[in-house]
């Protein structure tokens, strides 16, 4: 069970979580989650460049030791990378200092303070534990490219229908939903550049915000 839209109310019972970018400009914020893959990774970041287009990938350790050069290859394009944990456990079943340290031990390796849960669950400890070390990113557009049961039709209008401005829209860079994102995110990119959005980093951005902020304190302060 999913949302593909997120509902209102839930995001503000998780207010320190970012779910959007508020604004007025016509700006999308692609994210990939559960990569790197090399048979996805590198067709994904091909489709991002022919839209001059910037995202974020989500990744899960493991999928990193084993492909280090595919990890390399997004950065290199200019991307940034977050945490989803080292074996992508669901919070909701795990223990909570074995939950830790899996996030742990991917922070280190994508060397990243911004972090997204597997299948966005966590427990209300958890959350008080990772909102101390990590910046919570989280979606408002849940695309269901990973979903056996929705056409890859009905994929590409979950994302058409539901995303606008500020809209954090997820995928997912692994094999299970491979068919379905290679029918749908050329399309997505090509519908939404012609309404003359433009597709950013959330990484990137949210760390320019707490660099803006933290030199306005600094002026205060002094």
């Amino acid at each position: 069970m999913y949302l593909v839209k997120t509902p209102q109310f839930i995001q503000k019972l998780f207010p320190n979580f970012v779910w959007s970018m508020p604004t007025r400009e016509k700006v999308l914020y692609l994210t990939f989650d559960d990569g790197p893959t090399p048979e996805l990774s590198k067709w994904i970041l091909e489709q991002l460049k022919a839209y001059n287009a910037k995202a974020t990938f989500f990744c899960v350790g493991q999928e990193i030791e084993k492909n280090p050069t595919a990890l390399q290859n997004i950065i290199d394009e200019g991307h940034s990378v977050g945490n989803h944990t080292y074996s992508h456990p669901n919070g909701w079943g795990a223990e909570h200092v074995g939950y830790f340290h899996d996030v742990r031990r991917c922070a280190q390796l994508v060397k990243s303070d911004f972090f997204r849960p597997p299948y966005g669950r966590l427990m209300p400890k958890q959350v008080q534990f990772l909102e101390r070390h990590y910046r919570i990113v989280m979606w408002d557009v849940m695309s269901g490219d990973f979903d056996p049961k929705i056409s890859k039709e009905a994929c590409l209008a979950n994302v058409l229908k539901h995303s606008k401005e500020g809209s954090v829209i997820v995928f997912h860079d692994n094999l299970k939903s491979k068919e379905k994102l290679q029918y749908v995110l050329p399309k997505v990119l090509e519908h939404f550049a012609a309404k003359g959005y433009v597709f950013s980093d959330v990484i990137a951005e949210l760390a320019k915000k707490d660099e803006g902020n933290n030199t306005n304190s600094k002026s205060v302060a002094a």
